[in-house]
């Protein structure tokens, strides 16, 4: 029986490689094997993504309680073995990271400008993107990923894809607490009502 599945490869494989890649490394998702991932989400915000999934994201529900195939205990396993396998590094040891979650409000004009400074040099003046890194202001983006996505990304950086993290290329200086939830802010006001579609959802044909 699926409910009886006890190995952690066997889970992992089934439910999360295809979005978070063979052993963690990241495909359409983050990498969970991340060090400075593992560094800022607790077991139990892991725990509750994995149940309960985010909403309006592409990240689903997988607890049986909340119509999904996992059972409690199962979802245990992948949490306990994706922390022990992949969570005992001393990359980031004696880093100041940014909090997983926002302390403060943000400030979208403060994030334009921290965007200009930190992130256009990839992504663009507007976000739209370069050959050096993809569009980020894009509504088909934005619709897939939360904003506490966001501020996840730019704090563990996406290294499979030769993203930085918060400390940004060698040598530079890092993105603080507050400019992170600032751009973060500023990343959220190119949200659209109905990404990828040229009207709104209320708009009807008059045929």
């Amino acid at each position: 029986m699926p409910t009886a599945v006890a190995d952690f490869a066997t889970l992992y494989a089934e439910n999360c490689a295809g979005c978070h890649g063979p052993e963690g490394r990241g495909g359409a998702a983050i990498a969970l094997a991340n060090p400075v991932y593992q560094r800022i989400v607790e077991d139990d915000t892991m725990r509750s993504v994995i149940a309960n999934g985010v909403r309006h994201t592409a990240m689903p529900a997988f607890a049986q309680h909340a119509g999904g195939m996992l059972t409690d205990a199962q979802i245990e396993i992948i949490v306990r073995e994706v922390r022990r396998r992949w969570g005992a590094s001393d990359a980031t040891a004696g880093e100041s990271i940014p909090s997983y979650t926002a302390q403060s409000t943000g400030n979208p004009r403060d994030g334009e400008a921290a965007y200009q400074r930190r992130c256009s040099g990839c992504h663009g003046a507007g976000g739209q993107g370069t050959e050096k890194g993809s569009a980020i202001t894009n509504d088909a983006f934005l619709a897939l990923v939360s904003d506490q996505g966001l501020r996840t990304m730019i704090i563990a950086g996406r290294p499979e894809l030769g993203a930085p993290d918060w400390r940004g290329r060698q040598g530079g200086q890092a993105i603080s607490e507050q400019e992170v939830t600032d751009i973060v802010a500023w990343l959220a006001t190119h949200r659209t009502p109905s990404p990828g579609q040229p009207y709104g959802a209320s708009t009807h044909s008059q045929n």
